[in-house]
């Protein structure tokens, strides 16, 4: 008798356990293969430990491939993925489109106003929420303190491209493999046509004029390619037109690089002694200027890698509390509690910046958050649509990573630049036409 009430007691346990496996929702999330991405990765443990009825699994990818990836799935309604990490110009197409859930079922405590204007405008539609920022970032340029002060050089707070080209060459000494700048190369609408898109802005050009017209073959863009190349060619490192932001990540950790204009984000990682191997030696300064009427508040970018929902999932309210975890204050103090206060995500929220365990902590949140709040991607007389470093028409990824290739061609030389222009005006055009943006 003894045997079959254990027998019964365990079937009863089977059965309870049975259920509650079966009553688990998994999560499949798509991500970029960025730090801040893999640290949360890192601590979903702790989210599924406070969840036991959510598990969460990352299909983790190269930032080109999980774009192309993300949008074929959504475009076609997939559902492949539960929560897409997608960013400031997927977000507003998308949500016109009907092709993501807003976010009306955060948390409670969540403090949806506590995410900094700028930021949560660019994440919305009609007042919606459709996106929740993780991190967000500008541009800021980032340079070696030991080189210049070695080169007799003094970064100023708004320096000119003039000046970064007469640093490049001083700090640079390839026979001890110190590259004096090092830029994004690598084919891509947000690869290096991020970089260059803003740069053409900081030399006065646009991606397209009033009327729609591309402007690849302006002064601005020819005068900032042609620098871009020429800097490159002779202060950069070998097989840039390979080099990304990771790839530049790791160059400038190393101590191979001298300068960088890149996104805000990778400050923290470069001045984090377990990542770099220059922690004490990083400076930081605004974005070069290419003009002689360069604005005040610089000629910034703005940029959020963010959690968003697509219709096709069928895990929405589990998904909504996975994003409201991850873009919590609450996931920043886990962060800080972790990793230290310098490694929390950047960009998104207030209070962050009220913090000064934060502002103690990271040398460059001043800078991060003065160059978000400066950074207004609204359409303007002379460029009529949304964005900076981009533009956020449903045309500009294709047309954009197609004119991305023609400038690698011209970093690796197997293009002039003039070609490389020639050829991205004809593309664009092109697009445009058959978009019906030019009649």
């Amino acid at each position: 008798m003894r045997f079959s009430m254990m027998t019964v007691s365990a079937a009863a346990l089977l059965a309870v356990a049975t259920t509650a496996a079966s009553a688990q929702t998994t999560l499949t999330i798509g991500t970029v293969n960025n730090s801040d991405m893999i640290r949360m990765q890192g601590l979903t443990p702790e989210f599924e430990k406070a969840h036991p009825d959510i598990k969460v699994n990352w299909v983790t990818l190269e930032e080109n491939i999980l774009r192309q990836r993300v949008t074929t799935d959504i475009a076609t309604g997939g559902g492949q993925f539960d929560i897409m990490t997608i960013g400031t110009y997927e977000v507003p197409i998308w949500a016109k489109q009907e092709w993501l859930k807003p976010l009306d079922g955060l948390s409670d405590d969540y403090d949806v106003d506590d995410l900094i204007p700028a930021i949560r405008s660019a994440l919305s539609n009609d007042d919606k929420l459709y996106a929740a920022p993780f991190y967000a970032e500008s541009v800021l340029t980032l340079y070696r303190k030991d080189l210049f002060e070695k080169a007799g050089l003094e970064m100023p707070e708004k320096p000119t491209w003039d000046f970064i080209a007469e640093a490049a060459e001083k700090i640079t000494d390839k026979d001890a493999g110190v590259y004096g700048i090092c830029l994004r190369g690598k084919p891509g609408w947000g690869e290096n046509m991020a970089f260059l898109g803003n740069m053409a802005r900081e030399f006065g050009a646009n991606y397209f004029d009033a009327d729609w017209k591309p402007q690849f073959e302006s002064d601005g863009w020819k005068k900032a390619v042609s620098l871009y190349v020429d800097l490159m060619t002779k202060y950069g490192p070998p097989g840039a037109a390979s080099n990304g932001f990771n790839e530049n990540l790791s160059l400038f950790g190393q101590g191979k690089c001298g300068m960088w204009m890149d996104a805000s984000v990778a400050a923290s990682f470069v001045t984090d002694p377990k990542q770099s191997q220059v922690p004490d030696q990083v400076g930081f300064a605004a974005a070069p200027c290419g003009t002689d009427n360069c604005p005040n508040d610089g000629f910034n970018w703005l940029w959020a890698w963010s959690l968003a929902i697509p219709n096709s999932s069928k895990n929405a309210e589990a998904a909504q509390t996975f994003i409201s975890w991850a873009t919590s204050k609450e996931y920043l103090d886990l962060v800080a509690e972790k990793e230290g206060w310098a490694n929390v995500p950047p960009g998104t929220r207030t209070s962050l910046y009220e913090n000064s365990k934060y502002t103690e902590a990271a040398p460059f949140a001043e800078a991060t958050l003065n160059a978000i709040k400066h950074a207004d991607p609204s359409p303007t007389d002379d460029k009529p649509y949304y964005g900076l470093q981009f533009a956020a028409i449903p045309e500009f990824q294709g047309l954009g990573t197609a004119v991305g290739q023609q400038m690698a061609a011209a970093l690796s030389g197997s293009a002039t630049v003039d070609q490389a222009l020639k050829q991205s005006q004809a593309i664009a055009t092109r697009e445009m036409t058959r978009g019906g943006y030019i009649k």
